[in-house]
């Protein structure tokens, strides 16, 4: 497996790709309402990052017809914006997107409430940003890449959530999807060794009920088989020699 170990100059530029991300996303979160549609976000976040002089990477990506994936309750990911879905009061929203600078990527993604949702659907948002957090407490230079992967399903199997299988987390640089895959549920083999100057995406994507999910006609929306919520959190990261570095965090 080949995974790539970036130069100062790589990770300068690929620091400086996932701080406007990350301000995209800021601005997209104070967007969100009751009563918008998900093409409204798609456009206003394809309108900031090319305000950014930047390129959205998901667009037309293996023929992906949006900027931003909008996926909305029980959709896991992929969810293609559209001016009829309008998001409604208990909703809860992910959104997932990433920006090219000066041909280098960035990848994130948040899961929000719509107004007022349930304490239930709220757990399952906060739980599933707080596993990402505990998995990238092992990305450290000298652990292997699946000790990553086993402290997010250690820590989300406690609340009886289904975690995704089917889509995993990725490395990333000059290339949105790069080596190595991340898995977010246990693995049985260590994995790569992690070394300082990896660029990875870690996404951990959340069910409140079963793990398994299935693709809807249109080729790109994921949803959840048996109808349950879903929620995602992702930053892209850079392995140090010591505690890892959060690239899409302000």
């Amino acid at each position: 497996m080949a995974v790539s170990i970036k130069s100062q100059r790589e990770i300068d530029l690929i620091r400086h790709s996932c701080k406007l991300l990350a301000k995209v996303h800021e601005e997209l979160a104070q967007a969100i309402e009751p009563g918008i549609s998900t093409l409204y976000i798609d456009q206003l976040g394809e309108k900031l990052i090319r305000g950014y002089g930047c390129v959205p990477n998901f667009l037309n990506y293996d023929g992906y017809p949006a900027s931003i994936c909008v996926s909305v309750n029980d959709e896991v990911v992929h969810g293609i914006p559209s001016a009829d879905r309008i998001l409604q009061e208990g909703d809860i929203v992910s959104l997932d997107c990433g920006l090219i600078y000066k041909g280098y990527h960035s990848d994130a993604a948040r899961t929000y409430g719509v107004g007022r949702i349930s304490p239930e659907a709220q757990q399952l948002i906060d739980e599933t940003r707080n596993s990402f957090f505990e998995g990238i407490k092992k990305a450290k230079a000298g652990n292997h890449l699946h000790d990553i992967s086993n402290r997010i399903d250690e820590y989300i199997s406690q609340f009886g959530y289904g975690i995704v299988e089917d889509l995993v987390g990725h490395g990333i640089g000059m290339s949105l999807h790069e080596e190595p895959e991340i898995p977010n549920f246990r693995q049985k083999r260590k994995g790569i060794k992690l070394r300082a100057g990896m660029t990875l995406a870690v996404e951990p994507m959340i069910n409140m009920g079963g793990y398994e999910v299935e693709w809807l006609d249109d080729d790109w929306t994921v949803v959840t088989e048996d109808g349950s919520l879903s929620a995602h959190y992702e930053n892209t990261i850079l392995v140090t020699d010591g505690e890892p570095e959060i690239l899409t965090l302000l």
